[in-house]
């Protein structure tokens, strides 16, 4: 994308300072707010309870709270006042990031096998690193309005760290590293991508020396990178046991390795197959925060860890990844040195691997996924006069209220990089509009009455959007009003954050994201709980792609889910065209 106007920076990073910063939100907006949000999920007790819960915190611990929070956005060097919220948000979670944090995109189908598409999407993510080194890859521009940048700091040599009780994430940029590990049969190989003169090697020479490493047999029946998929406190105490071990040198390569490329010795049979092992294979190193990964048959994805990354960042590197256009460099001579990266491991540490390995493959067993895909997309909702992303929600409601005959907590990720250091703002999509639609759609009323019931949904769906980009928006801001209070040593918890209203609110039965891209064909995430449907969609201009996941003991509830889409779809469809 190109800039424009003369006004704003070309430089990647030339705009940060001159974008507006997240609004704090006043307490009695989210009083306000958060009560409004809650309403349509609550008894008419459960919302009497949560008012007066609301009422003793704002009449409470609540403005303490917010001085210290807007003091906090104040001080020097801070950039927003979510700036501490999201290290807890991602890095204070306990459970494993493997399935349940990460998140993956399928890539549009390829001509090349699997050692001249895995040598292509490396030189052109390093040309990429190379181009944003210097700041030249163009700053996002969307509808006029510079987006923040700063995420591309944390695509090349990232790494999250393991703690006991909170993570921690490893980066450095501009990366001085000149090499990437690749993940061939589970063992980690350290090849360089770029010589030590800065020169980067060409995509024939980076096949060349893939071929030598996936000719080199050092197959082991323990896979380090196994221990990557445990829960985030034991895999920390590994991680100990594994520097004790004297393993220091291999971690270090690894976790300062640009990327990691993971070469699998499989061929999906599907896109369904595809986008599975993409959110759960087994050759991979959970904790890099990019992990490009290309099947035998040349089909390729990525694996992302999200706790610096967004989807909107890793769209726009992929898509450069995949647009093939690289600048013209001089390359490297020769060909890449490559060697595999030795792990000493205990006969402890061995039977850790093999059991953490054992039981990531039982958690994914018992995962559900499916994938949708209707030849409906962006194009024909805008003919239609609605909102795509309204649509699709809707969509989601309907199949949802029929499958499972009720209206559950709803989030969808809203990105808000407009601001400084802005990520996302979490948005709940069930609103008073949202439950009369469901009501209205499932009962016999006249074709009039449901869509009107329909067209003010979404008119609320696209009012509740705009506010939630606009940073008004509760949950957030009290999450980190209630983390403020845990940080300084309250040992009270508020009534509001036990209350109906919090709990049910939060409690997803979709957890929904869109990755519109061209270049994707599948997008996905696991789901948040037991009883939540993962909903990842590519919304397309003339297609939508949804890939759908939840526990396997739930499965049925998902398979009705998806056949109730397919009807809602096309239903509503018909009834915007009357």
């Amino acid at each position: 994308m190109t800039v424009s106007s003369p006004e704003w920076s070309t430089r990647t990073f030339g705009n940060e300072d001159r974008l507006p910063r997240v609004p704090v939100p006043t307490l009695e907006d989210s009083r306000r707010r958060f009560l409004e949000w809650c309403a349509p999920l609550l008894t008419p007790a459960e919302l009497a309870e949560t008012e007066a819960a609301l009422a003793e915190f704002v009449a409470g611990p609540g403005p303490e709270l917010q001085e210290r929070l807007e003091e906090y956005d104040r001080a020097p060097g801070v950039r927003s006042w979510l700036d501490t919220f999201w290290p807890y948000r991602y890095l204070g979670r306990r459970d494993r990031i493997a399935l349940n944090a990460n998140f993956f995109f399928l890539f549009q189908g390829s001509p090349l096998g699997q050692v001249e598409r895995a040598a292509e999407l490396a030189a052109s993510a390093v040309d990429y690193k190379l181009k944003l080194d210097d700041e030249l890859v163009p700053p996002v521009l969307l509808r006029g309005t510079p987006q923040s940048m700063v995420q591309h700091k944390f695509l090349f040599s990232a790494t999250r760290i393991p703690g006991e009780l909170i993570d921690t994430a490893r980066t450095r940029f501009p990366s001085p590293e000149r090499h990437i590990v690749v993940f061939s049969k589970g063992t980690p190989f350290r090849m360089d991508v770029i010589a030590a003169d800065g020169r980067p090697y060409s995509p024939a020479q980076l096949a060349e020396g893939l071929r030598a490493i996936l000719k080199d047999d050092h197959g082991s029946d323990v896979l380090p990178g196994h221990l990557t998929t445990k829960a985030r406190a034991e895999w920390a105490a590994s991680r100990t046991a594994l520097l004790e071990a004297g393993n220091a040198a291999a971690l270090e390569t690894i976790e300062t390795a640009l990327f990691c490329l993971c070469l699998d010795d499989f061929s999906p049979s599907s896109t369904l197959e595809a986008s599975d092992r993409l959110l759960y294979g087994d050759n991979r190193w959970y904790d890099k925060a990019v992990s490009l990964v290309v099947f035998e048959d040349g089909s390729a994805g990525i694996n992302v860890e999200h706790c610096e990354l967004d989807g909107t960042t890793i769209l726009g590197f992929t898509d450069a990844v995949l647009s093939g256009s690289r600048e013209p460099r001089e390359t490297a001579d020769g060909v890449p040195g490559f060697e595999a990266i030795e792990f000493t491991l205990t006969d402890a540490l061995r039977e850790d691997a093999r059991a953490a390995g054992a039981a990531f493959r039982a958690y994914a067993d018992a995962t559900a996924t499916q994938t949708v895909s209707f030849d409906f997309g962006a194009n024909r909702a805008k003919e239609l006069g609605m909102s795509p992303d309204a649509f699709a929600q809707m969509a989601y409601q309907l199949a949802h209220r029929r499958a499972k005959g009720l209206t559950g907590a709803t989030y969808e990720s809203i990105a808000t990089r407009q601001f400084q250091n802005g990520r996302t703002e979490a948005m709940r999509v069930v609103t008073p509009e949202v439950v009369h639609f469901a009501d209205v759609m499932t009962s016999d009323a006249s074709l009039d009455e449901k869509r009107e019931a329909f067209r003010a949904a979404a008119a609320k769906h696209v009012a509740r959007a705009k506010e939630c980009q606009a940073g008004d928006a509760p949950e957030q801001h009290l999450w980190e009003l209630q983390l403020i209070g845990k940080r300084r040593g309250d040992t009270e918890t508020p009534a509001l954050f036990t209350s109906p209203g919090w709990l049910k609110l939060r409690d997803d039965y979709l957890s929904t994201s869109s990755a519109p891209s061209v270049n994707i064909q599948f997008f996905g995430f696991g789901s948040t709980s037991t009883q939540c449907i993962g909903v990842a969609y590519v919304l397309l201009p003339d297609r939508w792609n949804i890939y759908l996941s939840t526990p396997k003991h739930v499965s049925a509830e998902m398979y009705r889910f998806a056949d109730e889409l397919a009807v809602a779809v096309r239903e509503l469809q018909e009834l915007l065209a009357e």
